[in-house]
């Protein structure tokens, strides 16, 4: 049957030729092979940072930023006041207020970094870092997921970034031209759920990686990152106020949520 069936659709190609052929070249576009989706992958995957870490928050997990700040470019100052986990979700709630010490603080949030690492190596040449959100995106709102050297910067990796809007930054530095390479894709309803991913591959025996930039099973964006290569990155949630996203920033409570959060690498690519 499966013979007879062949021979049919064959014959039906030579008649109508033109038409099997517009198929063949759309049909890549409706069904696209994600890393996400390729069963062959996930078998070489190690999980680093397992996706219910934020249940056991202080065996996976450091509060502020890795380098030891509570400010940070924008105008929140960061206290574990301002975050909570429940059932797997940590909620960080950014409220409206100024530091005593430093009137450009105008809001306290909350900022947090994995303490499993991110390196790119010749054993493990291959890393895949995902998460799921809810993000504010109204002016002065800049919630981030990202990825920032450990030792020094640059590097960085901002898998996801919201700055006052809907669009949702990819960014690397440096890349290959030793500066930023930025790329926005506009999200439909951020307050939502969305699953935001990067993979970073070394590239050959160089010390430079492609990052492969996802959301929600979709690739929005391929870059380059110059010298990444044995430099331990961190990986860091937090939202910050204002700053690059805008003033003046709300005047109420701003809430950004995340689960699910992993780390895995593979060791061969």
């Amino acid at each position: 049957m499966k013979r007879l069936n062949q021979f049919l659709f064959a014959s039906l190609c030579v008649l109508i030729g033109t038409a099997c052929q517009k198929q063949t070249a759309v049909e890549p576009q409706q069904q696209p092979a994600t890393p996400e989706e390729t069963q062959d992958n996930a078998p070489t995957w190690v999980t680093m940072l397992p996706t219910n870490s934020l249940n056991s928050f202080s065996t996976y997990w450091s509060n502020f930023y890795p380098w030891g700040a509570i400010d940070h470019n924008g105008s929140a100052r960061m206290r574990t006041q301002n975050y909570s986990i429940s059932s797997g979700v940590m909620t960080i709630t950014a409220t409206p207020g100024t530091a005593a010490d430093k009137p450009s603080i105008h809001y306290y949030s909350y900022t947090c970094y994995a303490k499993q690492q991110v390196t790119v190596s010749a054993s493990w040449p291959k890393w895949r870092v995902s998460g799921e959100f809810q993000c504010p995106s109204v002016t002065g709102t800049w919630p981030a997921f990202w990825l920032n050297g450990a030792n020094q910067w640059p590097p960085e990796s901002d898998i996801m970034e919201f700055k006052g809007s809907t669009t949702n930054w990819t960014n690397t530095y440096k890349n290959q031209n030793g500066q930023w390479s930025s790329v926005g894709t506009v999200i439909n309803t951020p307050s939502n759920w969305h699953t935001y991913t990067a993979y970073l591959y070394r590239i050959g025996t160089t010390n430079n990686v492609t990052i492969e930039y996802w959301i929600d099973g979709v690739n929005v964006s391929n870059q380059t990152g110059q010298n990444f290569v044995n430099e331990p990155l961190n990986l860091i949630i937090d939202l910050q106020m204002e700053g690059s996203s805008g003033t003046p920033g709300p005047t109420g409570n701003t809430v950004m949520k995340a689960r699910n959060i992993t780390i895995q690498r593979s060791a061969t690519l």
